[in-house]
């Protein structure tokens, strides 16, 4: 079986190389870059499985990678290992193209789980599943990620794109905040942050506030559902 190659960018040489030692011992091939100018050029130049980054890193902030990174490939996993905390910060984490959020200080053996929950979801991804979803007027290609309702282009971010994309498969049934944490975060919920909350908002201000027919709804107290208006 052909090793998963791991990118690492983090300028805290201690917290990188404890890593890179962790994940060589299970047997993936790591990479190591202290600052995120380099882990862009490596990234170009190499074919990783996987990226870890920090955010404050010299070079190039975590955030500005990522978005280089998200250019070049849309399905890479990316992992954001940093202390910042606040939900705003977790927010542009996701708007730059991370597909998990992971704040210090943090277990080993949770970084591990992460990661080989995003790479199971990328060995997923190549399997189809039907590339064209559709609810009322509402249509996304899922190989050519492009989102239209009547008609009209929307723009979304990745993260955005996970969240619409589990609403439209999962047409008609409640969603538990629960439920969006694991299947779209891959997280357990932390009934302290509102992430899931702030990313509902954002997509019925992209696909509901100029259209009469709203198609996300609240249940109250259950959690949020996606559904033609009757």
């Amino acid at each position: 079986m052909e090793e998963l190659h791991v990118l690492i960018i983090e300028d805290e040489k201690k917290i990188a190389d404890s890593i890179a030692r962790g994940l060589k011992e299970l047997q993936y091939e790591v990479t190591t870059a202290y600052d995120g100018s380099l882990g862009l050029r490596l990234f170009e130049n190499g074919n990783f499985n996987i990226v870890i980054t920090d955010i404050n890193i010299p070079g190039l902030n975590g955030y500005e990678l990522c978005k280089r990174i998200r250019q070049r490939n849309k399905l890479v996993p990316i992992i954001m290992l940093t202390a910042l905390s606040a939900t705003d910060d977790k927010i542009e984490g996701f708007d730059s193209g991370a597909d998990d959020y992971i704040v210090k200080p943090f277990e080993f053996r949770e970084l591990v789980v992460r990661v080989r929950a995003l790479l199971k979801r990328t060995v997923t991804q190549q399997i189809p599943i039907g590339n064209i979803l559709r609810v009322a007027d509402l249509e996304m290609n899922t190989d050519s990620k492009k989102v239209t309702r009547s008609g009209k282009n929307i723009q979304l971010t990745a993260k955005e794109f996970q969240l619409l994309e589990y609403f439209m498969r999962n047409r008609n049934r409640v969603l538990s905040r629960g439920d969006i944490a694991e299947k779209v975060w891959e997280l357990d919920f932390d009934t302290r942050t509102n992430v899931i909350d702030v990313y509902v908002n954002f997509l019925r201000k992209k696909i509901d506030k100029d259209f009469e027919h709203k198609l996300i709804h609240t249940q109250v107290g259950m959690g949020y559902v996606m559904k033609e208006e009757t």
